[in-house]
């Protein structure tokens, strides 16, 4: 039966290796050996020789040609190995770069925060007294303080003075008013007496 085109064309770079013209050199290759067998003359024979001995010729070159190109394949495909490598272990060291810059973004993002929070805390700072200049004004609060204890002292003892003389003056103005009292009630009794002396005198 007839092949399919895409079958004839398989069949024949199977035969022919690498499209070099293999096949047609060993076609050629078994028809001089035919023409050899069958040749008649020495002339012709030796000629048939001559072509068998070329076409080997071109077979061994095309081998050597496929041998090389064979070798050369396999150091690209080292070569390509190598380069791939090469590239895997250039990938996982970039994975290792942008790892560690991750960690440095992370980190110097913890630094800005810590700087901002300084400087709202450093802010807030200098708007308030520093140490030495509260203690100063606690020192003078305090002595102020005492001083105004004093005076509240003195205050106190004035006003329990004054009370104590405004009861003696009570006191005194009490007596006063019962003296008075007395002394009238003395003077009305005389007055009394005196009267009732004058009437027993006029009897």
């Amino acid at each position: 039966g007839v092949l399919p085109s895409d079958e004839v064309i398989r069949k024949r770079l199977l035969i022919d290796g690498d499209g070099a013209g293999d096949d047609r050199r060993i076609n050629l290759l078994v028809k001089s050996f035919i023409k050899w067998c069958n040749s008649g003359s020495q002339e012709e024979g030796y000629s048939q020789y001559q072509r068998m001995l070329s076409t080997l010729s071109q077979c061994e070159f095309s081998m050597g040609k496929t041998l090389l190109v064979y070798d050369m394949n396999l150091r690209e495909m080292e070569n390509y190995e190598k380069i791939y490598k090469d590239i895997e272990n250039s990938i996982a060291a970039a994975h290792e770069k942008i790892s560690e810059c991750k960690k440095q973004i992370l980190q110097a993002k913890r630094i800005r925060k810590n700087r901002q929070e300084y400087d709202a805390l450093a802010k807030v700072i200098q708007h308030h007294p520093d140490r030495h200049e509260t203690l100063k004004q606690l020192e003078a609060l305090g002595k102020e303080l005492q001083h105004l204890s004093h005076i509240k002292e003195n205050v106190e003892d004035k006003l329990e003075l004054r009370r104590k003389q405004f009861h003696v003056l009570l006191s005194t103005i009490h007596e006063l008013q019962q003296t008075l009292e007395n002394d009238e009630k003395l003077s009305e009794a005389e007055e009394s007496q005196e009267t009732q002396m004058e009437t027993e005198t006029k009897q």
